[in-house]
């Protein structure tokens, strides 16, 4: 599985995307603050982040006897370079053309 892959099938499930809203809003979350926020157990929400975590999209480091998650927007900022900044290029140099033509008149 490539890094793309594994961050789009972290992406795809709506509870993982609702974690990162929540380290979005706070970083440096334990399991229990982030699970308090969930309607389900601490071992689904570990499995969650887990995933996360394998796909990148959050680091932990520890802080004495707490795990902490951190959101890394990085591998979010690639998949957008790589898939959607494409495809918007072709739209805005059409804008700057028009732009510029109508200028010119």
């Amino acid at each position: 599985m490539t890094d793309d892959d594994r961050v789009f099938k972290a992406l795809a499930d709506p509870s993982r995307r609702f974690l990162l809203d929540l380290l979005f809003a706070r970083d440096g979350r334990t399991l229990t603050e982030l699970e308090s926020e969930l309607e389900m157990t601490r071992f689904g929400v570990a499995k969650h982040l887990r995933v996360l975590e394998e796909a990148g999209l959050v680091v932990v480091r520890r802080s004495g006897r707490e795990k902490l998650h951190f959101l890394n927007p990085i591998p979010i900022r690639q998949i957008h370079d790589r898939w959607i900044d494409k495809f918007t290029e072709q739209h805005v140099t059409a804008l700057i053309d028009l732009k510029q033509s109508l200028e010119e008149q």
